[in-house]
């Protein structure tokens, strides 16, 4: 059988992230945010792009991996903890058939959720059980995937000072390298947030490319461009085929046949309803039914494969070559947000192939020749607007105020105990005050307060960090060891997702 021709390519971005949540809080924001993520979007996901592996495939997507959310899929006491959470699931789905067990449609949906949270915990004791550094590492050497960095807890880089930045970039790039053996070459830029001359910082950390939202680069995705005079290369998301799935304001999650993400059945806590209507309230909501929403994905994988090779085949057309689409996403999107997900995302990509549509990794993409010529790109990002009023926006005017005089205090407690002083030893009080300070910056306190997402646990997390840094520093002025290594070794064991960060690193490097 002859294959098909060429269309073009198309490479599939996944950026996984989530802040710091084991030891702060549960419900309805904390730990068990992590939780869901991990039984309904990590595991089904990576069971996909093992199942990929086994099969010999190569190159088949990106995946963006934040240090800070690397740190919890490792973390003993978040594996643990989850193994708990997904035997509650067990029986909630048992109290569930029990209490469904006159209606057939959700009888069979109580024990497929039963099935669901059996695999996913058997999961978790088997290849899981050393956490996600080593699967990931298989992913990684097997080539299935493309592997990017970033910063170490997510900050927003254009509102970092610029030693700040270097530092939190680089040892971000160090924990990737340390959990599975190899230092990415791209990142995925937090929230996409760029200002200009940002590049130069990729070059000296090594980074060569990175993501930027389409509009950055005026819309024209259908190559990579370096940026400026660097040899660093941008990727920007093509919208008009990523919003096709998810959009502010459509896309195939919102479909009336598939599971309603926000509706649930609160006396056994499972979601039992499908969307049915965009205006039908939740007590009106039809009973979820897998056939319906199965027959309903064919179609919407269909449409995603025609969307990317007429976008392929126009972008042809008017630029004379084969083109590239990127399209990015949350990893959370796939599973989560969007229960019938993981299996949408399979059914792409096993038919893009099949119609001539190359897909590979971003690093595949410019082997394939897709790079295109310099460009300057604005000051951007992929939120609100595409500029920077999401994290620097008047909801967050006091945040970003706050957070400017922490790296003030952060860069002037580092030199003064091992500058001014001279000390050379490592200090583990001063480690654990600087990952509170990095915990502190996280891009995700600010998107949560400006979305009015539980914006009063974003700003409790945001002061708590902040105020632990601050004690913390002052007991290192004053020279109380004693009860400075005490404090340090309890906020550890609560919040220690860096285990190898060095305070010294913050020192400027020549």
């Amino acid at each position: 059988m002859t294959p098909p021709a060429s269309e073009g390519t198309f490479c599939l971005v996944l950026h996984s992230h989530l802040p710091w949540l084991p030891h702060h809080g549960s419900w309805p924001v904390g730990e068990e945010w992590l939780y869901q993520a991990w039984a309904h979007s990590y595991l089904p996901v990576v069971d996909l792009l093992q199942r990929f592996a086994a099969e010999g495939r190569r190159e088949v997507l990106t995946l963006g991996m934040t240090p800070v959310l690397a740190a919890q899929l490792d973390d003993p006491y978040a594996i643990r903890a989850c193994h708990d959470w997904l035997g509650d699931w067990q029986l909630r789905a048992r109290h569930a058939s029990t209490l469904w067990g006159g209606d057939p449609l959700l009888r069979d949906l109580a024990a497929a959720e039963h099935q669901t949270a059996v695999r996913a915990t058997e999961e978790l004791e088997t290849r899981w059980r050393h956490g996600f550094s080593p699967i990931l590492r298989s992913l990684v050497d097997s080539d299935t995937i493309e592997l990017l960095g970033g910063p170490l807890a997510h900050p927003f880089q254009p509102l970092l000072d610029e030693d700040v930045r270097a530092f939190a970039l680089r040892e971000g790039l160090a924990d990737a390298q340390l959990r599975v053996g190899r230092r990415p070459e791209g990142i995925w830029a937090p929230e996409c947030g760029y200002e200009p001359g940002m590049e130069r910082g990729y070059a000296a950390a090594g980074v060569q490319r990175f993501l930027v939202d389409g509009p950055s680069l005026h819309g024209d995705t259908s190559t990579a461009r370096t940026v400026g005079s660097s040899d660093v290369v941008c990727f920007g998301r093509d919208l008009e085929v990523t919003y096709r799935v998810w959009s502010p304001k459509a896309g195939y999650p919102g479909h009336a046949a598939y599971r309603d993400f926000h509706t649930w059945a609160h006396e056994v806590g499972l979601k039992a309803s499908r969307v049915t209507g965009k205006q039908v309230p939740p007590h009106e909501k039809a009973p979820y039914d897998p056939a319906l929403a199965a027959g309903v994905l064919g179609t919407h994988v269909k449409d995603f494969v025609d969307t990317v090779v007429a976008r392929l085949r126009s972008l042809r057309e008017q630029h004379g070559r084969e083109s590239l689409v990127v399209a990015a996403y949350d990893t959370e999107l796939f599973g989560h947000w969007w229960h019938e997900g993981p299996a949408w995302l399979e059914g792409v990509l096993r038919a893009l192939p099949e119609v001539g549509v190359r897909v590979t990794t971003l690093q595949g993409a410019l082997e394939a020749g897709h790079v295109g010529a310099p460009i300057d790109l604005p000051a951007s990002s992929w939120g609100s607007g595409k500029d920077w009023r999401v994290w620097d926006g008047e909801q967050v005017a006091d945040m970003v105020q706050d957070n400017t005089a922490l790296q003030k205090r952060l860069l002037d407690l580092v030199s003064g105990h091992f500058g001014e002083h001279g000390g050379t030893a490592r200090d583990t009080v001063a480690d654990q005050a600087v990952a509170e300070a990095m915990l502190a910056l996280s891009s995700d306190w600010a998107f949560m307060v400006t979305k009015d997402s539980a914006a009063d646990y974003a700003r409790r997390r945001a002061r708590v960090h902040a105020s632990r840094f601050d004690e913390l520093a002052g007991l290192l002025r004053s020279g109380d060891h004693a009860r400075g290594h005490e404090l340090a070794a309890e906020y550890r064991r609560a919040d220690g997702p860096f285990g190898q960060l060095d305070a010294r690193q913050l020192l400027p490097h020549k």
